[in-house]
Parts: structure tokens; sequence; C-alpha cells
């Protein structure tokens, strides 16, 4: 088994586990778009055959007529996995705030994301805000077309995507994680 699909499998695995205690992040908000002061745990409950993957949004654009996200996988991991993991990495075990991104392969994948995939973003003062698919493209390209106040400008933020278990497999939800 190759290392791609090594890092792939243990994304799947972990993802249900890796944050059941973690910190909270997007939480959906009413249709309408207005914020939310609730915060889901995340990932996402998935149902039996859909996948929770964790990592960075690259691209999201509309291609042959469907939104298609290119989408860097990662693993966020917590206590002592994340503090062995940083040591190895960086020669210290010093895990600010608890979690380390681990990245390895910076491997893009591609998916197609449903028109009418549940995306929420964090807002400055930690509120959240579903808002479409659209929308989140464009603040993945560095623009802010309802000029929101967005938590994380710099676009650092992971996500968490859930994928659907039908094909052609699009994402279903995706879902800014926090990070301090």
């Amino acid at each position: 088994m190759n290392r791609s699909l090594l890092v792939l499998v243990a994304l799947a695995m972990a993802g249900a586990s890796l944050l059941a205690a973690s910190t909270a992040s997007s939480a959906p908000a009413s249709r309408s778009g207005t914020a939310s002061q609730e915060l889901l745990q995340l990932p996402r409950a998935t149902p039996a055959g859909q996948t929770s993957i964790y990592g960075h949004i690259v691209s999201l654009s509309r291609k042959h007529g469907r939104w298609v996200m290119r989408f860097d996988p990662a693993l966020l991991l917590r206590g002592a996995t994340a503090a062995q993991a940083a040591l190895e990495d960086t020669g210290s075990s010093d895990v600010p705030n608890d979690s380390y991104t681990l990245d390895e392969t910076h491997r893009l994948l591609t998916y197609v994301v449903s028109p009418t995939a549940t995306v929420t973003i964090l807002l400055q003062g930690l509120r959240t805000i579903q808002v479409p698919v659209a929308e989140l493209a464009q603040i993945v390209k560095g623009k802010n077309p309802m000029h929101r106040a967005l938590f994380d400008r710099a676009r650092g933020l992971g996500y968490w995507i859930r994928v659907g278990d039908k094909y052609p497999n699009p994402a279903l939800s995706i879902d800014q994680q926090y990070h301090p």
C-alpha cells in the first residue's frame, strides 16, 4: 500500500474520533444566513458509507457546470499523538492549543461539491454563518463579496468536508474548523 493511500485511510478512520472533545467550529445557522452563536463539535456525525476529511481548500470553482474543489487533506492531531508528531517534525513536543496539523504530502484531491452543500464559516466573535457554495468560492479566492467580518482573513483555517457515498461522491457539507 503506498504512503498516500495510507494517509487517506488514516484520515477516514480517524475522522470521526479526532475531535470528540475538541474545540468547536462552525455550526449551521438558519437558512436565511443569519449568524448563530451555537458552535458545532466537528467533524459532523457522518452516516455509514460517507466520509469526513479534514484539510485545506486550495481552490473552489465552477467547471463544466459543477462546483469543483481542490482539497489538501491533513490530519488534525491532539494529545500525545500531536506531541509525538510535533517532536518528530520539529524537534519539540510543544503543541500550542493542543492540536497539530500533519500534512505530509500536500497532494491535492479533487472533489465535486454539491450545489446544495451546507457551508458554514466563522465570523469575528466566533459567530457562525451558513453561506452558499458560490460565496465560499469567492472567499477561497481572497474576496469577500458580502463584506462579512470574517474570522479567518488569511484563509489559514482548515475545513471538514463530508463526502457522500454515491457517485460522484460529492462534498455534502463544508465546515470551517476553529483554531486559535
